[in-house]
């Protein structure tokens, strides 16, 4: 990790059924949030739970710079690292029990802005996800 990468949050996963709220800043979206500046619409799945979340694991693990820190049967937390300067954001992907859907949110840890990249990256994964066909 580079010197930009600041510290692996503590209060990271679900609790009470939701994810952890996005700050004040805008360098985050989350799937749970209100409010259009952080509000992403969750990624959706056709397959099984288990299938989901395996094809997610290969998109994760197929992006450069990209390392999982934990994995569950509903939950993943990956690292995506930024090529120039080694910014971290920390990624969750989490699928409730009797939905269709991964809730999901992506933060940048340090800094203010991050460019749109957290959204743009989950829309990727998105796609990506469609495209694997679960």
């Amino acid at each position: 990790m580079g010197l930009l990468s600041g510290k692996r949050p503590t209060d990271l996963g679900v609790r009470d059924g939701k994810l952890k709220p996005a700050p004040a800043s805008p360098n985050c979206v989350n799937s749970q949030a209100q409010d259009p500046t952080h509000a992403i619409a969750p990624l959706a799945y056709k397959t099984t739970p288990d299938a989901a979340l395996r094809a997610l694991a290969e998109i994760v693990r197929a992006t450069p710079r990209t390392r999982i820190v934990s994995q569950t049967n509903d939950y993943l937390y990956a690292e995506y690292e930024s090529a120039l300067m080694g910014f971290v954001d920390d990624v969750e992907f989490w699928l409730p029990s009797g939905e269709k859907i991964v809730h999901v949110r992506s933060a940048s840890r340090l800094g203010h802005s991050d460019f749109g990249v957290n959204r743009k990256r989950i829309e990727d994964v998105r796609s990506r996800l469609t495209a694997s066909g679960a």
